[in-house]
Parts: C-alpha cells; structure tokens; sequence
C-alpha cells in the first residue's frame, strides 16, 4: 500500500463522528453558509500534525492528491506537510510548492486552511521578492472574486508583519476595508492587532 493511502487510512480510522458533527456546526457548513459542504472526519488538529510529522516525505503529487480531496482533513493535513517541506527545501524545491501553492488556492478553502498556510507559506516566499512582484501576486489575491483568496492576501502580511514590516498590511487593510465578507474584516483586525504587537503602534 502506498504512504498516500496509509495516510487516507491512518485518518479515517481516528476519525470520531461527533467531532465531525461539532466541526461541521462551526464550520458553517450548511447550504447557504461559506464552507457549505465542506466535509469533516472529526480529527483533531494536533492528531493530524502528528500524522504530518510522520508522512512529511510525500511528495507533491501525493500532496495535490490530498488537497483534491472533499475531505477537510485530508486538506489540512496535506497543507501542514506542505509547510514542513518548505521549511527545509531549498530555493528551486520552494518555488515548486509556491507554485503548487498558488496553482490549488481553490482548495484552501476555509479560514483554518488559510491561517495555517498562508503565513508560513506565501508569505514567507514573499519576502524574498522584489516590492513589484509581491504587489503584483497579493493584488491579483486582493481582486479576487473568491474571498478566501482576499482572506489568504491579508492573513500572509503576518510574515512581514513578524520581520517589523507593517506598510504592506496596512495597504492591503485600507483596500479590503469595505469587503463585504466578515471573515474578511475579522482577517484585517487579526492583522492589525499583530502589528500592534510585533511593530508598535504607527
């Protein structure tokens, strides 16, 4: 059997029902609500960074095959294995995953799947590129008509915002100020409140 469906089955087997159904309630998956059919095993969140920790050599093939899944933990996981690579790839292997990163944003679609990632992923990356090129990535974010993809614009100015760098979030705050999604404005006050704390009030 493959590491991937070890994996599928490694999850499945500690999943808990009645965690999925509280997942679900909080999760606002009902017909009508923003993570409307997302579907939960019930596996919590330090479970799955375990699994992670053990299957973190699976490649990105097998990780694409994670986030395609309809299962929300099988996207989270796959994300928390995407960033342990990053962390310990060279620069060619992590221009692979922020491509594979930016390609999949359609399945990083709820805001644990974006707070986990966006940070530690995108928004590291981003601070290695020149001003032109992270103004060009975060706007075509920013202008999106998918607000997961504004939420994952804000939420990565954390890793700027950790360097003492706080101009980009402002700027994206004042463009997202009048977002008509109140996971959006929620998104704006965390970032805000972490330039507080990490840069000072400005």
């Amino acid at each position: 059997m493959s590491r991937l469906k070890v994996l599928q089955q490694e999850l499945k087997q500690i999943a808990d029902q009645n965690w999925a159904s509280n997942y679900q309630r909080f999760f606002k998956t009902k017909t009508g609500q923003y993570a409307a059919k997302d579907r939960f095993l019930g596996v919590s969140v330090p479970k799955q960074r375990q699994l992670a920790k053990k299957f973190y050599q699976l490649n990105l093939s097998e990780i694409i095959q994670l986030l395609n899944s309809p299962w929300h933990e099988f996207r989270f996981t796959a994300l928390i294995i995407l960033i342990i690579k990053y962390q310990s790839a060279h620069q060619e292997e992590k221009d692979k995953i922020i491509k594979l990163y930016l390609q999949y944003l359609n399945r990083i679609n709820n805001w644990d799947l974006v707070d986990l990632s966006a940070p530690k992923i995108l928004g590291d990356y981003l601070l290695n590129l020149k001003q032109s090129e992270v103004k060009k990535i975060l706007m075509k974010l920013v202008n999106s008509s998918n607000f997961w993809q504004r939420r994952i614009a804000i939420v990565a100015t954390q890793a700027f915002i950790k360097k003492g760098k706080s101009e980009l979030t402002f700027s994206i705050v004042r463009q997202l100020i009048n977002d008509p999604e109140d996971l959006i404005h929620k998104a704006n006050g965390w970032m805000l409140r972490e330039v507080d704390k990490y840069c000072g009030r400005k």
